[in-house]
């Protein structure tokens, strides 16, 4: 569980995060959303310390990620898995080399052991026998999976997706959501997803945050959200003529 209190960024005069509060829980797909320039990118950036919050806290289980020494930030990135949005594969490095590559970086185990554990990891996303291919060589879907499977090597406490459906086709999104929902459940992980698809916050959005001009305005569920009566959340929401039909649907 990730516990943020009262967090605040500033660059300069201009306020980005205006004191966001908020808890994203284990073993849930933790949804961020909110329009360009809401600040969703780097609350994103705050949590997993690419940006030195002006104040606030964040608690990783109850502590403080802010007041860490860089040793103890070094620990808690260990339990962190990263999923990027364009994948970040390294064109050069095979599907297995890419999986292997933090195995490489921060463990002692031995070529066996990091081995078997990246086949392991391609085998749950569906990737069996893609271990000798280049990014270039396979479809944008097989690409995310693989950026999956690398992002779970390290059996990380927390995973971190940026808009992993940006680029995919429908069906293809479909599949991503469902692998990021089974797996987060399965490790019992905190997920955090920062997305504009409104097909994965219906999906799979178990505790949805919603940000508005450096604010947190709304918080709940993939259930509650077709149902609020928040008119910022609404518009930003049910833009389309096809979810206001949705929004229809739900009884609204």
């Amino acid at each position: 569980m990730i516990e943020v209190q009262d967090l605040k960024k500033s660059f300069d005069d201009k306020k980005v995060l205006k004191g966001i509060s908020t808890t994203l829980e284990t073993g849930k797909c933790n949804l961020i959303i909110g329009t360009s320039g809401s600040g969703k990118t780097v609350f994103m950036k705050c949590l997993v310390g690419l940006f030195q919050p002006t104040s606030g806290r964040i608690l990783y289980d109850g502590v403080d990620f802010t007041q860490m020494t860089t040793k103890e930030k070094k620990h808690i990135r260990t339990k962190i898995g990263m999923l990027f949005q364009g994948g970040a594969l390294f064109d050069s490095m095979t599907v297995a080399e890419n999986v292997l590559f933090p195995l490489d970086m921060f463990t002692k185990m031995t070529t066996k052991e990091k081995m078997d554990r990246v086949n392991f990891c391609l085998e749950r996303v569906n990737l069996v026998g893609a271990n000798d291919k280049y990014p270039g060589e396979i479809s944008g879907g097989m690409m995310k999976r693989v950026g999956i499977a690398r992002a779970i090597v390290l059996n990380p406490r927390y995973l971190f997706c940026d808009e992993p459906n940006s680029g995919l086709d429908p069906k293809t999104s479909i599949v991503i959501d469902q692998l990021l929902t089974d797996i987060t459940k399965e490790y019992k992980m905190t997920t955090i997803i920062n997305t504009h698809d409104m097909n994965s916050v219906i999906g799979m959005g178990d505790n949805v945050v919603f940000l508005h001009w450096g604010l947190k305005e709304w918080q709940g569920n993939r259930k509650e959200i077709l149902k609020s009566d928040n008119q910022i959340l609404n518009d930003f929401i049910f833009a389309s003529d096809f979810l206001k039909e949705l929004r229809k649907g739900a009884g609204k």
